[in-house]
């Protein structure tokens, strides 16, 4: 008669190190808002959605592009953001473009959502993901930019990217 192995309670299974980051899985980015808003802060939200919309943002379909935040007495709705439909959810889909409650704690309300209104700033969504199987709002409060702004972060970016690739270029030479 051979003698069975002794088992482990973990044998087999790979453990993420402590200090490793929760896996992220972005869905959308709204690169435009950077260009637009000058953001100021940023915070992580949850959001309220039905499973056909889930359905959908795993197979990657969505645009935030004219999506943005609005405070509604103790809530905050993101608007205008475009899940479409799922193809196989049929008379169980959900529209389109419907408002979508975004999760968050009243004292972050209070200070997120508040800012917005005292000072006339902006509720922008910077980007949509997947974070340990949920689906979170990287939301952040920005000033709307002037045309002049825009051109000015152009040029430093520019001047930036050629600083970059001459000191790359007297590295190599």
């Amino acid at each position: 008669m051979a003698n069975p192995k002794p088992t482990r309670p973990n044998q087999g299974r790979k453990t993420p190190p402590a200090d490793a980051k929760p896996a992220e899985r972005v869905v959308a980015e709204n690169r435009k808002a950077r260009h637009e808003y000058e953001v100021i802060d940023t915070l992580e939200c949850g959001i309220a959605l039905v499973g056909s919309e889930v359905k959908s943002l795993r197979a990657g379909r969505m645009s935030l592009d004219e999506a943005y935040g609005r405070v509604d007495g103790r809530e905050v709705w993101l608007l205008g953001c475009d899940i479409p439909e799922y193809e196989k959810a049929n008379r169980l889909n959900h529209v389109p473009k419907r408002p979508r409650k975004l999760l968050l704690h009243r004292r972050e309300i209070a200070r997120f959502a508040g800012q917005a209104l005292e000072k006339g700033l902006t509720l922008v969504p910077l980007k949509m993901y997947f974070k340990d199987g949920r689906v979170k709002v990287l939301m952040g409060i920005g000033r709307g930019r002037k045309l002049h702004d825009k051109r000015e972060k152009l040029k430093a970016a520019t001047a930036k990217r050629d600083i970059d690739a001459a000191l790359r270029r007297d590295r190599k030479g």
